[in-house]
């Protein structure tokens, strides 16, 4: 299954996924939107499937590849979450999310080559790409909930736990994807860090999540909004580790940018 293949699955995800976003607000028509959302995570997971033993090697070594995996990652952790804290919005917002990850691959298509460099070529790889993208996502759903309590200016206790719930394991995994990295460098490069730009922002916005969790130790209302603000900043960050740095002068002889 080729590239060229992506629209005619990516569209039918993008329809089930939206379609389910529309209609999950009626009580009536939940079992629909869950039916929906998990046909539209189906459909995409079998392109990558499909994808992955085209160009046989994990397809995670582009922007656009990981862009693939941030859009089924965000479609799943937004559809559990959802079943989890019946919220009809975070449904919507997340399939709305994942669709324009997937638009974003549609309208910039690349090339994929079947050769990994040697230093992807390590057991490491998968595990510690797949342990962020997932992170990424979970990220992704707190910001949104930290969006809709700044917007309604709430401060609905559920909500915040979901938030709470959704970078708590998020930064776990960040933490465990940013540690598998360093054995990985250590072992391709023979040092476990070395401030390389990429590796320079994965601090900052590891600091800027830790950070947040710090506030709400706390546990003082008055603080809230400081932490939602938290929540947003660090998801900028975030984009910025993930996408932002490749395009800046100083990232051109980073390592992390192939």
């Amino acid at each position: 299954m080729t590239w060229s293949n992506f629209i005619y699955f990516a569209l039918p995800s993008i329809i089930l996924w939206l379609s389910a976003g529309a209609v999950v607000y009626s009580k009536k028509l939940t079992k629909v939107a869950n039916l929906l959302m998990l046909l539209g995570i189906a459909v995409f997971a079998v392109f990558i499937i499909g994808f992955w033993i085209h160009i046989e090697r994990p397809p995670m070594r582009t922007m656009g590849e990981t862009r693939l995996w941030y859009s089924m990652f965000l479609s799943i952790v937004g559809y559990v979450a959802f079943r989890r804290w019946k919220y009809p919005w975070l449904l919507s917002f997340t399939a709305i999310v994942a669709t324009v990850f997937v638009i974003v691959n549609l309208l910039k298509p690349e090339i994929h080559s079947k050769s990994l460099m040697p230093a992807l070529q390590s057991p490491w790889f998968i595990p510690h790409v797949t342990s962020y993208i997932l992170s990424y996502a979970m990220f992704g759903s707190a910001t949104i909930g930290a969006i809709i309590l700044l917007w309604k200016r709430s401060q609905d206790k559920r909500i915040f736990s979901f938030i709470d719930n959704m970078i708590y394991v998020g930064y776990g995994f960040l933490m465990l994807g940013l540690l598998m990295g360093a054995i990985w460098a250590k072992e391709a490069w023979g040092h476990y860090w070395s401030w390389d730009p990429k590796e320079t922002w994965a601090f900052v916005t590891c600091a800027a999540y830790l950070g947040y969790i710090h506030i709400r130790l706390k546990r003082n209302t008055k603080s809230n909004s400081v932490a939602l603000w938290f929540v947003i900043i660090a998801f900028i960050l975030l984009m910025i580790t993930w996408i932002g740095v490749n395009y800046l002068p100083s990232a051109q002889n980073s390592v992390h940018v192939y």
